[in-house]
C-alpha cells in the first residue's frame, strides 16, 4: 500500500544508522499528523464506548476519524478500480466499511490506525530503496573548475567536454572519467569500486567520476563525461531499475491480486456458512497481500544499489533476476582474466650481464617509447627502483624495436632481426614476447614479456567454483597460451582459437544444454556473445560496444565485484520467495482461523499488518547504508581524510 513522493536525501554517515529524528523527518508531515488525529480519535472512540454514552457520539467520533483516515486509502482505491486493478487498498478500504456497517465501529478506526502505520513503514522502507539508487547521482558537484592555458573558469558541469583539463580541489569530487595530468593526491573510490581504502594517484592515473579528492589538488583531462562517465551509467541503471518491472516484480502483482481475490471469495463462502459478518470482515482484514506486491519491488531496487555500490552496476531488474539464475560463467581470456597489457615476466641476462643492467638499460632506451611493450618495460624497472633515466639519442624501427645511446654506449632492443646476434630458442617461451637486448653491438640478454593476469581473477574463479558455478574459459589465442592461464586460475573448461562467431556458438551450445549463461568479456570481438548469454558482463575498461551489448558493466574491472553481485542476486531471490511463501502461508491460515472465528476483526488486522511489515521490513535489510558526505569531512569510515596518502 505505498504512497508516491519524491525521494528523500539520505543520511550522510554510512556503517551508522539513521536516528529517530531522521525517520521523522522522512515522513511526510500530512500522513504523520492523519495518523495522530485517527489514533487519538480511536482512542476517544473505545473510551465512549466503555463509558457507554450516547450512541450517536461513537457514531460522530468514527465518522470524523474515518473521513481523515480513510481519505488516502480512498484514492489509492479509487485509482485501481479506474484500472481494473485489484489491490489491497481496495480490499482494507471494504473491509473497514463492512465493520463500520455492522457497527463496529472502534475495530474500523483502529484498523484505520493500522493501515496507515503500515503505509508509512512502506513508504519508509520503500524510500530508503530508491535513495540508495538515486543519492548516487546526485553526489556529482554542479559546477566545476576547468583549466584553459593560465586560466581556471567555473562552467556548469553539463558544459564539461571531452578532452577539457578539470581541476580537483582537497575534499572536492570527481566530476569525470579521466587520466591525471597534474599533481597526486589519493582518492577515495568506494562509491565506484567498491574498495574501502583510499588509492594512491598521479600523473597518468586513471580516476572514475564520482571519486572524492582526498589530499592535493588535481588536474585531470576528462576522457568520459556525462552519460559515459561511470556517474552516467549508474544514472541509466537508476532510470532502468525505477522504471522497469522485472517479470518477478510482475508475478508478485499477480500473486497479490490471487490473495485478495481469494479473501473476498473466502469472505463470501464464510458468510453464507456462518452468516457471521464479524468473521466475514476478519478474513477479507487478515489477508496482507502487500508484504508480496510492495517487498519484492523494494528487494530489486535495493539489490540493484548493494550491487552498485560494489562496482557493478546492473542495468534493471530483469538482467538481476536472470543473475540470481545463473549457473555457468563464460569468460573471454585476454582483457578479462588477464590485464589485457604486457608485463615483465622474466629476465635472462648472457654472461658477464647482470637482470638488473638489462631492465636498466632497456628502460633507459624506451623512455621516449610509445609502444606498449616499451612501456611496460620501463613501468617494471621503475617499480624495482632502478634508475632509468633518458637516452642521448633515440630511434624507433617499426616492427624491429629502437636503438638508443645511453650513457655514451650503444643500445638496441627489440626483435632477432634487430639483434642480429641474440640466440632464436634459448629456453621456451611459449606466449610470451622475446626482447632481445645488445649493448655495444653485443648481446646482453633478453627480457620476456606476456600478458599477467588480473589479480582479481583467481580468487573469482575459486569463490565461483565454491558457489556452484561451472566456470569455463573462451579465447581467440593460440592453445598453449589459453592452458597456461587455465591452469593458473584452475578452470578446467577451456576452449581456445575461437573466431567471433565461434564464440556465440558456444555460448548457445551451452544454452540449448540446458545451462544458465552468463558471459564476460571485454572487447568488440565479446559483444555477440555478450548479447547472446543471458547475462552479459562487461568490463568497465572494455569498449563501448561491449558496455552497450552487456546487461551488467564492471566499472572498476575487478572480477570479485562480479562475485559480489552474483551474490547479491541470490540473496535477493532469497529474500522475494521467503516473503511470497511466507505471504501466502499467513494468509490462507489467517483466513482459515477468522473464518472459523478464532480471530475477530482487530486481532485479523494485527495479523495483516503484523506480517506485512515483517515481509518489508525483510526486504529492506538489502538496503545498503547511506554513504559519507565529504561536504561534512566524513570517509566512510566516519573518519577525516588522512592528510598524506595511506
Amino acid at each position: 500500500m505505498s504512497a508516491t513522493r519524491p525521494a528523500q536525501r539520505p543520511g550522510s554517515a554510512e556503517y551508522a544508522p539513521e536516528s529517530f529524528g531522521d525517520l521523522l523527518r522522512r515522513i511526510d508531515r500530512a500522513d504523520l499528523v492523519r495518523l495522530g488525529v485517527v489514533a487519538v480519535l480511536a482512542l476517544a472512540g473505545a473510551l465512549v464506548s466503555w463509558l457507554a454514552t450516547p450512541w450517536w457520539l461513537l457514531v460522530a467520533i468514527a465518522a470524523v476519524g474515518l473521513v481523515v483516515g480513510c481519505w488516502p486509502i480512498l484514492t489509492e482505491a479509487w485509482e485501481d478500480i479506474r484500472a481494473r486493478r485489484m489491490s489491497m487498498e481496495l480490499s482494507m478500504l471494504i473491509a473497514i466499511a463492512a465493520a463500520a456497517a455492522i457497527g463496529e465501529w472502534v475495530t474500523a478506526l483502529v484498523i484505520t490506525v493500522f493501515v496507515l502505520a503500515a503505509e508509512i513503514l512502506e513508504d519508509l522502507s520503500m524510500d530508503r530503496g530508491r535513495d540508495a539508487l538515486t543519492e548516487l547521482v546526485r553526489f556529482l558537484p554542479s559546477t566545476v573548475q576547468i583549466r584553459t592555458g593560465d586560466r581556471v573558469d567555473s562552467v556548469e558541469l553539463d558544459q564539461v567536454s571531452t578532452g577539457d583539463v578539470v581541476v580537483v580541489l582537497p575534499g572536492g569530487r570527481v566530476p569525470v572519467d579521466g587520466t591525471v595530468v597534474e599533481g597526486r593526491t589519493s582518492v577515495d573510490q568506494s562509491r565506484i569500486t567498491g574498495e574501502p581504502l583510499p588509492v594512491d594517484v598521479g600523473v597518468g592515473s586513471e580516476v572514475f567520476a564520482g571519486s572524492v579528492n582526498q589530499d592535493g589538488a588535481v588536474e585531470v583531462r576528462a576522457q568520459r563525461v556525462g552519460a559515459d562517465s561511470s556517474y552516467g551509467q549508474i544514472v541509466a541503471a537508476v532510470q532502468a531499475a525505477q522504471e522497469s518491472r522485472a517479470p518477478v516484480q510482475r508475478l508478485a502483482d499477480r500473486i497479490a491480486a490471487w490473495l485478495v481475490y481469494i479473501a473476498l471469495g473466502g469472505a463470501a463462502v464464510t458468510y453464507l456458512l456462518t452468516r457471521n459478518p464479524t468473521a466475514t470482515i476478519s478474513v477479507v482484514l487478515v489477508a496482507g497481500a502487500c508484504g508480496v506486491a510492495a517487498g519484492t519491488p523494494l528487494a530489486v531496487l535495493a539489490a540493484i544499489a548493494r550491487a552498485a555500490r560494489a562496482g557493478a552496476f546492473v542495468k534493471d531488474g530483469t538482467h538481476l533476476e536472470a543473475l540470481s539464475g545463473i549457473d555457468t560463467m563464460v569468460f573471454d581470456k585476454t582483457g578479462t582474466l588477464t590485464v589485457g597489457a604486457p608485463a615483465v615476466s622474466d629476465v635472462r641476462a648472457a654472461p658477464g650481464h647482470t637482470s638488473d643492467e638489462i631492465l636498466t638499460v632497456a628502460a633507459t632506451a624506451e623512455s621516449y617509447s610509445e609502444h606498449p611493450i616499451g612501456q611496460a618495460i620501463v613501468a617494471h624497472a621503475r617499480a624495482l627502483g632502478l634508475p632509468a633515466g633518458t637516452p642521448q639519442d633515440f630511434d624507433y624501427r617499426p616492427g624491429l624495436g629502437i636503438r638508443a645511446t645511453v650513457d655514451g654506449r650503444s643500445v638496441q632492443a627489440g626483435s632477432s632481426a634487430l639483434v642480429e646476434d641474440a640466440p632464436s630458442a634459448d629456453a621456451p617461451t611459449a606466449g610470451r614476447t622475446a626482447v632481445h637486448v645488445s649493448i655495444d653491438n653485443s648481446y646482453a640478454g633478453t627480457i620476456l614479456l606476456a600478458d599477467s593476469l588480473r589479480e582479481s581473477a583467481a580468487p573469482c574463479v575459486q569463490q565461483l567454483h565454491g558457489l556452484g558455478f561451472r566456470v569455463v574459459m573462451m579465447t581467440g589465442d593460440s592453445a598453449s597460451n589459453a592452458r597456461s592461464v587455465a591452469d593458473a586460475l584452475g578452470i578446467d573448461d577451456v576452449h581456445a582459437g575461437l573466431l567471433p562467431t565461434q564464440k556465440v556458438a558456444l555460448v548457445e551450445e551451452l544454452r540449448r544444454a540446458g545451462r544458465r549463461v552468463a558471459m564476460v568479456g571485454d572487447g568488440v570481438n565479446d559483444a555477440p556473445a555478450l548479447a547472446k548469454a543471458q547475462v552479459g558482463i562487461a568490463m568497465g575498461t572494455g569498449t563501448h560496444v561491449a558496455h552497450e551489448s552487456a546487461d551488467i558493466v564492471l566499472i572498476s574491472s575487478d572480477l570479485r565485484d562480479l562475485v559480489q553481485a552474483v551474490r547479491t542476486a541470490r540473496r535477493a531471490r532469497r529474500i522475494i520467495v521467503t516473503n511470497v511463501v511466507g505471504t501466502i502461508a499467513v494468509d490462507l491460515v489467517g483466513m482459515v482461523l477468522a473464518a472459523l472465528g478464532i480471530l475477530g476483526p482487530l486481532l485479523a488486522a494485527i495479523v495483516h499488518v503484523a506480517s506485512e511489515s515483517a515481509f518489508i521490513l525483510n526486504s529492506a535489510r538489502l538496503v545498503p547504508r547511506a554513504a559519507a558526505d565529504p561536504e561534512n569531512g566524513r570517509t566512510p569510515a566516519g573518519r577525516r581524510p588522512a592528510a598524506q596518502p595511506q
